[in-house]
């Protein structure tokens, strides 16, 4: 396949552009938060997602950001996407940077990922350990309170694991309950991410190219008015619906 072909060798470069991206930025993250506090720190990261997007770009791949709504500034936000691709958070991390964005992760990410792990511990993100309900329910539920306290915003994948082909799974609703419960007076703001998953269309090796990814921001959803169970089903169409 002559496209794969191209991948490849383009990949060659992607690499070690990619890993050098988080190997600097590791150190200017200790840096920044160490020196300059969490502000600092903040735009550290966003200026390391930035980069990763570019390695991206130089794979042929161009991204793509539609947003026709005013987001609340002032309110806590809970951020809802479907799941494609490990590059989704850098996309969401850049794209709506200006909302500084807090992910829950699985525990095992938490350590020995350049960049990555240093932020996820850092940066006000959770880390659950998916196999200790006791550890896990607790620490969603205290991070939604966090949330709520501080007007801050966080995001949930409810799919739990990404798409490898596109066709979205069934949202799961355990950690939208607990979050949407936690933060009363927040904004569910829906976000479609489209071909994300064709930059691993062949695993890790070549990462995908020639692709057009696109993150798409739906209308603000105040979650006080409807129940949880409604909000879920009407936040899952209107982001499965924009799937291309």
């Amino acid at each position: 396949m002559v496209k794969k072909f191209f991948a490849a060798l383009l990949s060659i470069l992607f690499y070690p552009l990619f890993f050098g991206c988080l190997i600097l930025f590791h150190g200017i993250q200790v840096v920044c938060l160490t020196l300059f506090g969490k502000n600092a720190h903040k735009k550290s990261v966003d200026i390391l997602n930035f980069f990763l997007i570019r390695c991206l770009n130089i794979m042929g791949n161009r991204t793509f950001y539609t947003n026709k709504y005013n987001i609340p500034e002032d309110k806590p936000l809970l951020f809802i996407a479907n799941h494609q691709s490990m590059f989704d958070i850098t996309m969401i991390v850049w794209y709506m940077r200006k909302h500084s964005p807090q992910f829950i992760s699985k525990i095992e990410l938490g350590k020995g990922i350049p960049s990555i792990s240093y932020n996820l511990r850092h940066g006000g993100s959770v880390l659950i350990d998916r196999k200790n309900r006791r550890q896990s329910l607790p620490a969603l539920t205290n991070f939604g309170k966090r949330l709520q306290k501080n007007n801050e915003t966080g995001v949930l994948f409810p799919e739990g694991t990404r798409s490898k082909n596109g066709i979205p799974k069934e949202f799961m609703d355990g950690g939208f309950k607990i979050l949407t419960k936690a933060m009363p007076e927040g904004y569910i703001v829906p976000l479609t991410l489209n071909n994300s998953w064709k930059l691993l269309e062949w695993g890790y090796f070549p990462i995908g190219c020639f692709n057009k990814v696109s993150l798409k921001v739906h209308e603000p959803i105040a979650i006080a008015s409807a129940s949880a169970s409604e909000l879920l089903e009407k936040v899952e169409r209107q982001i499965k619906q924009a799937i291309k």
